[in-house]
């Protein structure tokens, strides 16, 4: 891995110039605008502060950008890892995001030692865009409270949500003001102004201006750190053995959303660029930044689709656009830091109740309904409301298991068809008059799920069968639970005196007959390689009882 990593590094930067240079300077300044006033919202919906948000898009870019799978990934906090943080933060306190985020830098490093990164190519597309509205659902009502100046408890948002019932819903004005100003104001922000100042980051400097003049009673970002290594960071001994024995759950969600956010954006980001990302570099780079992070007091980091999107289509070449984004919000940490503390949380909140909205893959859960596929359907929903329910990891284990019983379910038919011998279509001299020879033709996979479906077929035909051809040539596979079937099903045949014959056996179901000696059990000779073969040859031995 560090082999190709450095021949990667040498690659990205054969032919490097001054140029080049320039155009990974203000790619990085167009990142870092962008990056700005998400990490600070992101900060505080995780239940640290602003500057925790701060301090994670810093060393994030730092660490993860340089040791990346690509040249083109930028990491820092997400909207999708704060729905996370904020009930864990609720439960363990900081402390216990900081040792989580660090057990799951540990665990991505192990994924990349097992090279787990094509794992995400295993998870339905539909599941993924589930998990993302879900998330999208909970970052958009874990902001209820500082968008509306209101007050709820619980650890969970639905928790939150539910308890408005007992401790009611007074709208604070001043704050409703400062988070529907900036929702306003992203929403009419023209496109061609965004290529110059992003909408979120126009929408906190106004709402910043606003508070300024105004000096309204809401709450605000409060104090921005100006050292790299604030009180609130992860110590050392704070981990005890029964600590990490009740973060090792919430470490899972973590490093599972870790994987698949920042694999997910590296596909994503590949194509625009048409470069491939190294998976399993990427994971090494996510875990060693998600271990050293909480030592810096900030919170998980994943890579991010938005921004990663905005270092490309801005210019950048190289990862130094991660480096130099990193840069100017660490300037901008020391030389704005009272003016940002200045800023309202419910502009933040505003920013947050946008971004979930645009999270969401609009595009995809169009196509999903108008397609009217209800396998994809029920993908999406179970995973969105699982998400919603129980965490990013119960939901991505919901949704796939989900997707694979429905796989089963929707291919788990088996066609049977029977019918009469047609002696003119047959097109050969038979002497038998073959009134009670049938052949029943198979088509679809012979497993547990299917097996009885012969038998039933069976049933209905009368008991007086002289024979039967099972044409399995549109038979793929089978599995034990087909093959004690057809024992089953052979034995009875046999003993009201009826001849069987198979053709058309696929070689993979031959080999499984093989494996269990069903073809040693009803006759080699049973076998044809198609019906007119077997028909011809139950002709014989029919003649011959005759």
């Amino acid at each position: 891995m560090f082999k190709d990593y450095i021949s990667a590094l040498k690659q990205e930067f054969h032919g490097y110039n001054v140029q080049t240079l320039m155009q990974d300077l203000l790619a990085g300044l167009t990142v870092a605008a962008v990056a700005l006033p998400l990490a600070l919202a992101f900060g505080v919906s995780s239940g640290a502060d602003a500057g925790a948000g701060l301090i994670t898009a810093i060393i994030a870019g730092l660490v993860i950008g340089v040791l990346s799978g690509a040249s083109y990934q930028i990491s820092g906090p997400t909207g999708a890892m704060s729905a996370i943080l904020i009930g864990l933060s609720t439960t363990y306190g900081l402390q216990g995001v900081f040792i989580a985020s660090f057990l799951s830098g540990c665990m991505l490093i192990i994924a990349s030692l097992f090279k787990f990164g094509k794992i995400v190519s295993f998870i339905p597309t539909s599941v993924i865009t589930g998990f993302t509205s879900g998330i999208a659902i909970i970052i958009a009502l874990g902001q209820i409270d500082n968008f509306f100046g209101t007050t709820s408890v619980g650890s969970s948002a639905l928790e939150k949500l539910f308890s408005y019932t007992k401790l009611g819903f007074p709208i604070s004005l001043p704050t409703v003001f400062f988070g529907a100003l900036v929702v306003v104001i992203m929403i009419l922000w023209p496109k061609k102004w965004g290529e110059y100042c992003p909408s979120s980051l126009a929408g906190i400097i106004i709402a910043l201006i606003c508070q300024l003049f105004l000096n309204l009673p809401v709450h605000e970002v409060g104090t921005i750190p100006s050292t790299l290594f604030p009180e609130a960071r992860l110590s050392l001994s704070a981990i005890h053995l029964s600590t990490l024995t009740q973060l090792m759950l919430p470490a899972l969600s973590i490093a599972a959303l870790g994987m698949i956010e920042s694999l997910l954006c590296g596909a994503s980001a590949g194509k625009m660029k048409n470069e491939k990302l190294n998976a399993d570099q990427e994971l090494m780079a996510q875990g060693i930044g998600n271990m050293l992070i909480p030592l810096f007091g900030g919170v998980p980091a994943t890579a991010a689709i938005a921004r990663t999107s905005v270092a490309i289509k801005a210019g950048g070449k190289t990862r130094l656009v991660s480096v130099f984004h990193s840069v100017v919000i660490l300037i901008s940490m020391f030389l704005l830091g009272s003016l940002m503390s200045r800023i309202p949380l419910s502009a933040l909140a505003g920013v947050l109740m946008v971004t979930a909205w645009r999270m969401n893959d609009w595009h995809e859960i169009k196509t999903l309904f108008h397609n009217k596929v209800k396998t994809n359907i029920s993908q999406y929903l179970i995973t969105m409301c699982a998400t919603v329910v129980f965490d990013l990891t119960v939901a991505i284990v919901i949704g796939v298991m989900v997707s694979i019983i429905l796989f089963v379910l929707n291919n788990s038919h088996l066609h049977i068809d029977i019918r009469d011998i047609d002696k003119d279509r047959v097109g050969k001299d038979l002497k038998h008059h073959h009134q009670k020879t049938r052949i029943m033709y198979l088509s679809g996979p012979i497993f547990f799920g299917t097996q009885e479906q012969m038998t039933q077929v069976l049933d209905e035909i009368d008991d007086s069968l002289e024979a039967i051809i099972f044409s399995m040539r549109g038979v793929p596979s089978i599995d034990d639970s087909g093959i004690h079937e057809f024992f089953d099903i052979v034995d009875r045949l046999q003993s009201n005196n009826c001849k069987i014959k198979f053709s058309g056996v696929q070689e993979e179901v031959m080999a499984q007959f093989k494996r269990n000696h069903f073809d040693e059990y009803v006759g080699k000779d049973s076998f044809c390689w198609d019906a007119i073969m077997a028909l011809e040859a139950l002709d014989k031995e029919l003649l011959i009882n005759d």
